[in-house]
């Protein structure tokens, strides 16, 4: 069916074409275009050059007597197409431009999930047995670092609280007799050893050396170890319940600092050599549609998914708004190629021939070369001309299918050409 049609587009532009040729052109074309059994003659050009009498031009460069010749052309080799009048593109609604010339990025694209900056994440836990005296916190809480989020009571804690209180009554006593020349040297540096290791105890249970002097001089106040959080954030997690009993080492909340977050990529496995760390990362969420994030990519997997040939890779983003959340899927692209000053043309202008792609320039009025082209990026509704093309060469970038259907027309049975 899509032969159907494009065959009926063709042979409508091409109609279109014969009846935009002034009527002096018919009856010239009429007295000398075939010869004998239908065949048209040809003519040579100074210098050997044999030309198409059909059309004026080189007869080894004439795209429509000789279409086939197309799928034959590299990159920047060209045939051209002779158009029947020079009111053709202006009839048919061509137009023609010079290609712009402006920064583009290449980018290779993937699954990706965004997850929460793994170095900005952590699990406060009860750092000793006991019970929940206060939860000072809640689910969305946004806290400073060092914060207080909770507070435990602990009959360990207190055991401790009690030796160090002994222990440094028990440092003065014999700090008093020695000035009294009474005890030993032994005694007085046994009871500051036993000091200091009760301290010490307290210490790596997170109090400080003024808390640990307060509570000497206050042996009689409850003591409450206190829960405070690592770093400025959020709480994402809580499990904590006041009054509850809870064991050392029990999560109580999880705190993230969504300043930045990450996003987990797939790549597939034939595309890992493009792939290098450092290279930008463009982010796209569907439900925040229009929004484009950039980041990097700080980490690339060392192996590859055996089942689905993909290579896990990892992004950094900034995220001061928060508008990125955990378990979020986007769309990731990472920029393998970025070239600051490239040959830019409309994505009209690229037509395709035998699977190549080639776009038309203009030489006169209704003379244009069908160039082959090497097509690099494409983005918002432009392509990279990687070789073929130059920046002040006018190209058709409106209805450019016209005169690719003028260059078929031959494959059609309406051609000058004879197989």
């Amino acid at each position: 069916m899509k032969k159907t049609i494009v065959s009926f587009l063709i042979v409508a532009v091409m109609t279109l074409f014969a009846g935009c040729k002034p009527a002096a052109e018919h009856d010239e074309h009429a007295g000398h275009n075939h010869g004998p059994g239908g065949h048209k003659p040809h003519a040579e050009a100074p210098g050997g050059v044999e030309m198409c009498g059909e059309h004026g031009v080189p007869e080894a460069e004439c795209a429509i007597c000789k279409p086939e010749l197309a799928a034959k052309l590299k990159p920047g080799e060209s045939l051209k197409v002779r158009l029947p009048s020079t009111n053709s593109t202006a009839i048919v609604g061509v137009q023609t431009a010079t290609p712009e010339t402006g920064a583009v990025a290449e980018g290779l694209e993937c699954v990706a999930e965004v997850s929460f900056n793994q170095n900005k994440l952590a699990q406060l836990a009860a750092p000793v047995s006991g019970i929940l005296q206060t939860v000072d916190v809640d689910l969305g809480s946004v806290v400073e670092e060092r914060q207080t989020v909770a507070k435990i009571w602990s009959a360990s804690i207190a055991e401790a609280v009690a030796k160090a209180v002994l222990s440094h009554q028990t440092l003065e006593r014999e700090r008093k007799l020695w000035d009294e020349r009474v005890t030993s040297k032994a005694s007085l540096q046994e009871a500051e050893a036993v000091h200091r290791a009760s301290c010490q105890q307290l210490r790596t249970l997170g109090f400080t050396e003024v808390q640990i002097d307060e509570m000497g001089c206050k042996p009689e106040e409850q003591v409450l170890m206190e829960v405070r959080a690592p770093f400025a954030g959020e709480i994402v997690e809580r499990t904590a319940v006041r009054g509850a009993l809870v064991e050392a080492g029990k999560p109580l909340f999880t705190l993230a600092d969504r300043a930045t977050v990450w996003a987990l990529l797939q790549i597939p496995e034939a595309q890992l050599a493009r792939v290098q760390m450092g290279q930008a990362v463009e982010l796209r969420v569907d439900s925040l549609p229009g929004q484009v994030f950039t980041g990097k990519l700080t980490w690339i997997g060392p192996a590859v998914d055996e089942r689905t040939r993909m290579a896990r890779a990892r992004a950094e983003f900034a995220n001061p708004e928060g508008l990125l959340k955990d378990k979020m899927f986007a769309t990731a692209r990472i920029l393998v190629r970025q070239t600051p000053q490239a040959v830019l043309v409309p994505t009209t202008a690229i037509q395709h021939v035998e699977g190549k792609p080639f776009v038309f320039v203009q030489r006169e009025r209704d003379l244009f070369d069908a160039r082959a082209v090497l097509l690099g990026a494409q983005q918002d509704g432009r392509c990279e001309v990687l070789t073929g093309l130059q920046p002040q060469e006018p190209v058709a970038v409106t209805r450019a299918f016209a005169i690719k259907s003028a260059m078929l027309m031959s494959r059609l049975g309406a051609g000058c050409a004879d197989d």
